[in-house]
């Protein structure tokens, strides 16, 4: 049985700020069988995934990703959301959580039923056209690689955590590659890869909700990639209380009130059950 102390220090301080924002990252997929991108000290423990400007000036990049991406898309598309997602969409639903933003791209927060959701990197489910910004459903393009691709559609491999799937050193070159129906443009996942930049609009709605916020709670994020890191620094420069629930280290630790080295599925779905039996007390 979980020691009560951290539950009890966790229902103090959203008692305390009930209208929160929760920021959430790759720990909070972990149990749903989504790898996380760092180790508890905060350290790669996977290759780094493709970066924006290899996509898009090196069609040689493409071919790997989109053969590595069918193959990791599988997992992603059948990945169910955690006893931590669900939690949060029920605090939502007690009136407690204002909104999650999300450094994730898998969904799953969505599909365990939180309404407010700031996707901050994107989504993977969504595919892009660079060239006429029309947009395709992942499931659409998967069809397509399948079907022009099927030696490479056979192959399995560790997915991470964006989709992408480890896949042992092939020769990608005969990959057939999906181009815009419409235009012939380059298609991207309509995410944020490393290197690239996170739009102004969703930065500026992420903010607004942190400036109309009491209180910061961050679930499952090393904090090491600045994106997510700056709304601590946000939340401290504005004066408030920022929580922690993370297994190992962070970037913010010298920035929090509280900290909690435990894993989400520990906490949370406890947590929503005693709001839930305090409400209706």
């Amino acid at each position: 049985m979980m020691d009560n102390e951290p539950l009890q220090l966790l229902a103090d301080f959203v008692h305390r700020y009930p209208d929160l924002l929760v920021l959430s990252g790759a720990g909070i997929s972990a149990s749903s069988g989504v790898p996380t991108y760092r180790n508890s000290e905060g350290q790669w423990q996977r290759r780094p995934p493709v970066q924006h400007g290899d996509f898009l000036n090196n069609y040689g990049t493409r071919q790997r990703f989109w053969a590595r991406n069918m193959v990791g898309w599988r997992f992603m598309r059948d990945a169910r959301p955690s006893p931590s997602h669900f939690a949060l969409a029920g605090l939502e639903a007690l009136g407690m959580i204002r909104s999650v933003v999300t450094q994730n791209v898998d969904g799953l927060h969505q599909r365990a039923g939180s309404r407010r959701v700031i996707d901050l990197h994107g989504r993977i489910d969504r595919v892009r056209c660079l060239g006429c910004d029309a947009l395709f459903h992942r499931e659409d393009i998967q069809r397509w690689l399948e079907q022009h691709n099927g030696l490479f559609a056979q192959q399995v491999g560790e997915v991470g955590p964006d989709g992408d799937a480890e896949l042992d050193d092939l020769d990608y070159s005969a990959l057939q590659v999906c181009e815009c129906q419409f235009c012939g443009g380059t298609l991207k996942p309509d995410a944020v890869f490393f290197g690239g930049t996170v739009p102004q609009q969703v930065v500026a709605d992420a903010a607004a909700e942190l400036q109309r916020a009491e209180a910061l709670l961050v679930v499952g994020s090393s904090l090491m990639v600045y994106s997510g890191f700056r709304f601590c620094r946000w939340a401290a420069a504005q004066g408030k209380p920022i929580a922690v629930i993370n297994q190992g280290k962070t970037r913010a630790d010298g920035l929090v009130a509280l900290k909690l080295s435990l894993p989400c599925d520990a906490l949370l779905p406890a947590l929503a059950s005693r709001l839930r039996a305090s409400v209706a007390d």
